[in-house]
């Protein structure tokens, strides 16, 4: 199979229908082999009966169900988990991404040997209460992943090959990574591609504001921690809590030497347990500890981690 297109979707029933017919007019238009895999994430609206009269219609179409909504990243998870074709698309569903650049994104995959392509919308047609957070946001990412060629992580169009998609976990909302998810698994040759952003036809955007900006950040900086520590959290916590120890246990030393030498030369000096510096000292030594066995901790979670893609799936056609 050339193509698996994964749509992702929350309460788009009215544009569905048209987002069905303009894929299936460029694949055949192109001659591609595909399936359209649409998840359904909790939509209280008709879009699951839109799915289904679909499926109907076309074997090439597929859906996947949520019992209730739990977000972008868990439904592209699901989405790659079932993907077959060489080249996977993911896609929004209100209509604002353009199915006639897929195949530009298969001949960069195919061809030009990419790992990821993602699209760049060079102009958008969103509020400034969307545009400003997201230039914000995408400035920042840009900085912290390395990945210095991507003006757009969070657009919703984006191609991959089929290996990236088996190979990376998307979970939370770790959506907005991908790429940088794909480059500490290994895939390196990202690629960005300018797409044409559409109006919105139907409904009103489920992502706005500068809430998303104050998340995306939080977020990347996990994944951060993640990708520099996740496997080894004792390299820092470990490194942190010795570092610590050590200085507080050095201060407390020379307390105990500067009381023994004034106690041998007959000095009067005061108890060690009057200074302040005793209980800085003591302190320090404490939360070194703490910090070495956090680091002792974190190591054994990573390596017993479970149930983070656990997701209640209702229906699967």
């Amino acid at each position: 199979m050339d193509i698996s297109v994964i749509i992702p979707l929350y309460n788009e029933e009215e544009s569905l229908p048209e987002l069905y017919k303009w894929i299936e007019r460029v694949m055949q238009d192109n001659g591609f082999s595909y399936e359209i895999i649409f998840v359904n994430d909790g939509s209280t609206d008709h879009s699951w009966d839109v799915i289904e009269q679909l499926k109907k219609e076309s074997e090439y179409v597929h859906g996947i169900k949520f019992r209730r909504n739990y977000g972008k990243s868990p439904a592209l998870y699901c989405g790659f988990e079932k993907a077959q074709g060489d080249v996977v698309i993911t896609m929004d569903a209100d209509l604002q991404d353009s199915p006639d650049e897929i195949p530009e994104l298969y001949r960069m995959i195919k061809l030009e040997g990419y790992d990821l392509v993602s699209g760049y919308k060079q102009k958008r047609h969103d509020p400034l209460s969307k545009t400003l957070p997201t230039k914000l946001f995408n400035a920042t990412a840009r900085r912290v992943s390395g990945i210095k060629n991507l003006h757009d992580f969070n657009c919703g169009l984006k191609a991959y090959r089929l290996d990236v998609v088996k190979n990376i976990e998307v979970f939370g909302e770790m959506h907005r990574f991908i790429p940088y998810l794909a480059k500490n698994a290994g895939f390196d040759k990202i690629g960005e591609k300018v797409v044409h952003h559409q109006k919105r036809q139907f409904g009103k955007s489920k992502f706005m504001g500068w809430n998303r900006f104050v998340n995306g950040y939080l977020d990347l900086m996990t994944l951060w921690f993640l990708g520099t520590f996740g496997k080894k959290p004792m390299h820092v916590f470990g490194f942190l809590g010795t570092i610590v120890f050590i200085i507080g246990f050095c201060a407390a030393a020379f307390l105990g030497i500067e009381k023994a030498w004034a106690l041998y030369n007959n000095i009067p000096m005061r108890l060690v347990t009057n200074s302040p510096f005793f209980y800085i000292a003591l302190t320090m030594m404490m939360i070194g500890t703490q910090l070495f066995l956090t680091g002792f901790l974190g190591d054994l979670i990573s390596r017993s981690s479970q149930g983070r893609n656990d997701y209640q799936i209702e229906k699967t056609i």
